[in-house]
């Protein structure tokens, strides 16, 4: 039995493509030899960050979901230890799958090398060189801990060569999150979603909810009077992750009249809007990869970023809080920059990923 361990939205959109790949192998090979079991750890556990995705994305229903809710990353990564324990113990799974760099990646590594299961990390080798971030923390010991690593660029082959691993375990495969995203293009109705929000033609996707940015009250207002300057420029919608939501609101955030507030989006509704928007400020891995496709300006709002290959071969640019509006107001009176599609962004990292997971449980 393969045991899948999602526990964030960005897990979700990696899974996908993973899981439907595995289950298309296994039918035309005759049968399903290897089991899947879906575990949700409900991490994310509001339905527009969790519910929503599965129906989505088409992901099968969870056979568990673990329930562990939030709580500081000590209390919430004992709680999914826990619970994956016993869960790891009762069915005896013959491979662990964890994606990204999230708690729940983490918990279940640590439960399935002291239990003696084979670990697989999608998205292994993404290093930002920033310990003060717990996403960094999270990769680095996931990837030790991991028999499979599977790779979604050239350099994180590097990264992990240069911290020891055996590069035997290394597999480059490509990008999952780009197998969703391009799966799902027709999806994406901006008309749609600009109507459901009254957006007008020209506006700016925002979201906020690193630790660096949104933790801080005193860093949290001054980001609000960058992104109250942008909306003198052109209107923002800025779906508000519930991390942050309190310290941005209490700085003003939606003081201003271009601003315009949303609940956290579903998959689609808020890949249409990012499709559809002039520029992209933003803290999250993810929508950095995800602009690169879509050819849309991205600001990140960071110092570094796991995803180097994004600005080489995308839209991406890292700014500061101070050179945010000057950065914004570039991005609006030019068209994208010329980019190049990263190696194996083409939408069968979920083929080669499960092909590799088939050979090494086969023998």
């Amino acid at each position: 039995m393969i045991a899948h361990v999602l526990g964030a939205r960005p897990n979700f959109v990696k899974a996908a493509p993973v899981i439907a790949a595995l289950s298309d192998r296994q039918r035309r090979d005759g049968g399903p030899q290897h089991e899947q079991r879906v575990i949700h750890t409900g991490q994310h556990y509001d339905e527009r960050m969790s519910d929503v995705f599965f129906r989505e994305l088409g992901l099968p229903e969870p056979d568990v979901n673990l329930g562990v809710g939030s709580g500081s990353h000590a209390a919430q990564t004992a709680a999914i230890m826990i619970a994956l324990e016993k869960e790891f113990i009762e069915r005896s799974p013959e491979l662990v799958i964890v994606y990204g760099d999230v708690t729940s990646t983490l918990a279940a590594a640590l439960d399935a090398a002291k239990l003696h299961i084979p670990v697989a990390h999608v998205e292994a080798g993404l290093r930002s060189f920033d310990m003060t971030m717990p996403e960094e923390v999270n990769r680095r010991l996931v990837d030790q801990l991991s028999d499979l690593l599977f790779v979604t660029s050239p350099e994180a082959i590097g990264h992990l060569a240069a911290e020891g691993v055996d590069v035997g375990r290394v597999h480059f495969v490509g990008n999952p999150m780009i197998d969703t995203l391009l799966s799902h293009l027709d999806s994406f109705d901006t008309e749609a979603v600009r109507a459901a929000h009254g957006l007008p033609e020209r506006y700016i996707v925002a979201t906020l909810h690193r630790p660096a940015n949104v933790d801080d009250p005193e860093i949290a207002a001054g980001l609000v009077k960058r992104l109250h300057e942008i909306a003198d420029l052109a209107d923002i919608v800025m779906p508000v992750h519930p991390r942050g939501r309190k310290v941005l609101t209490e700085a003003g955030l939606d003081d201003h009249p271009r601003v315009k507030l949303l609940e956290p989006l579903g998959y689609v509704d808020f890949i249409a809007a990012v499709r559809g928007s002039a520029a992209v400020v933003t803290d999250s891995g993810g929508v950095q990869e995800e602009t690169t496709i879509l050819g849309v300006p991205c600001l990140t709002v960071r110092p570094n970023t796991e995803r180097p290959i994004t600005i080489t071969h995308g839209t991406n640019r890292l700014v500061t809080a101070e050179g945010l509006v000057p950065a914004v107001e570039q991005a609006l009176a030019s068209a994208a920059g010329r980019r190049e599609v990263p190696p194996l962004w083409d939408g069968q990292a979920g083929p080669r990923i499960a092909r590799i997971v088939e050979d090494r449980l086969d023998g």
